[in-house]
């Protein structure tokens, strides 16, 4: 169990053509932005919105905050003009849409052949093939840049052509075969956005099934649902006190060489000292970024 190296509960978008959204991105307390260059633009106005996004990410001014820029598909007019455009900037990540197989992430990381070192390689889960080949997808992260999913639970919807209700019945196991396969890779995973975002109870009570389903965060669309997001996901003074005493009682001298001891009267195995060590540092890391 991989301990993060940095929070992603909150990840918005931002259309790449709204200048003042990008600005007061700059301010808001999200742990990821996202630029976007695919659903949120019109046709028109996609090659203007990328010259925008290669020079909001450029200017800086993020601080902490991790900025990605979310491509137009590679069968796209727009797509291999993107790529090439991000490849050059300063963007911490490009996230490209509807990936459906190992040939698309291939594609992608060839595309940014001439990036940064360090610049990450984020995908949309937003196909039914790309739900035939979870597993395969997530391995690429062994060979590419690929580092991050982003579930597209509305695209899915569509292609499904079922019904996208506040339960998200539909859609349950398809999440948690997703989160299955990243861990399986090593790959961090962000819940889908929910449409609802002046009922932020209801946007909540999703997010807290995307923690219950074992996603790291929630991508969002409006800056209201980034607080709601980062207390979500993060850990409640009751996880963090728990995580504490597990760690401090496999540390005593009694307990060593122990699988499994107790811990204020509740069973705790090697496994539960894992989770509390990552919730711990998960903590930290929350800590260091705000």
């Amino acid at each position: 169990m991989i301990a993060p190296d940095r929070p992603r509960r909150s990840a918005l978008y931002l259309p790449a053509s709204n200048a003042r959204a990008i600005e007061k991105a700059r301010t808001l307390p999200a742990d990821v932005v996202i630029l976007d260059l695919e659903d949120a633009v019109a046709p028109e106005a996609k090659d203007a919105a990328r010259d925008a996004a290669v020079e909001a990410v450029n200017a800086g001014g993020f601080g902490h905050r991790e900025v990605a820029i979310r491509a137009n598909g590679l069968d796209t007019p727009w797509g291999e003009a993107d790529l090439a455009a991000i490849a050059g900037s300063a963007a911490d990540a490009v996230l490209v849409p509807k990936v459906s197989s190992p040939a698309d992430i291939a594609a992608c990381d060839a595309a940014l052949a001439g990036a940064p070192a360090g610049m990450q390689l984020w995908a949309m889960i937003e196909t039914c093939a790309a739900i035939a080949q979870l597993d395969a997808l997530a391995a690429c992260a062994r060979t590419t840049r690929l580092s991050l999913w982003i579930m597209g639970v509305n695209d899915l919807a569509k292609e499904m052509r079922a019904q996208l209700t506040p339960e998200r019945t539909p859609f349950l196991p398809l999440l948690s075969l997703a989160v299955c396969a990243a861990r399986s890779h090593g790959v961090t995973i962000l819940d889908g956005v929910c449409n609802e975002f002046r009922d932020l109870g209801v946007f909540e009570a999703e997010a807290r099934q995307g923690l219950l389903y074992g996603f790291d965060g929630k991508s969002l669309i409006h800056p209201a649902q980034v607080e709601v997001a980062n207390a979500v996901f993060s850990p409640s003074a009751a996880e963090l006190a728990r995580a504490q005493a597990v760690i401090a009682a496999f540390a005593l001298p009694e307990n060593a060489g122990k699988g499994a001891i107790q811990v204020d009267g509740r069973m705790a195995e090697l496994l539960h000292l894992e989770q509390a060590r990552r919730l711990v540092a998960l903590a930290e890391a929350i800590g260091a970024f705000n």
